[in-house]
């Protein structure tokens, strides 16, 4: 049971097909929603898309612009406990609207989801540069 090295460990979360974002509410309580996303470079992007939504005005997008101190946690799960791996982000996050992280982010997700190929998400982009990227392996 070892922590793995981060480029291996931001490689293991590439693979993953869903994770979760945690956020910090304007009253400090925690939030966390569970998302599609992807790996550019370092960064992990994740986009607003057309899937019903109760508003517009997201939790997960006040959470940020009140406090863009963000975790996003991933992990794999087989009944062989020797194959269990989680990987956890703890970041910045920064919204973006439009621009070149926009565009690199949706493309990211529409190469990684079948669906985003068919429409691609057209809300906020939220990209997260990792301050530490923390992980664990079962067989290290």
């Amino acid at each position: 049971m070892a922590a793995v090295e981060r480029t291996e460990a931001l490689a293991r979360l590439a693979t993953a097909r869903s994770g979760h974002l945690a956020t910090v509410r304007p009253d400090g309580r925690p939030h966390m929603v569970v998302v599609t996303f992807a790996v550019v470079g370092d960064t992990v992007v994740t986009a607003i898309d057309h899937k019903p939504k109760t508003t517009e005005r997201l939790q997960r997008l006040v959470n940020i612009e009140a406090n863009p101190a963000v975790s996003f946690l991933v992990d794999h799960y087989d009944d062989d406990w020797a194959r269990l791996w989680w990987v956890r982000v703890d970041g910045t996050a920064i919204i973006h609207q439009e621009g070149e992280t926009w565009v690199t982010a949706t493309d990211a997700l529409a190469a990684k989801y079948a669906p985003y190929r068919d429409r691609p998400p057209e809300g906020p982009v939220i990209a997260i540069s990792p301050d530490h990227v923390i992980s664990w392996a079962s067989n290290g």
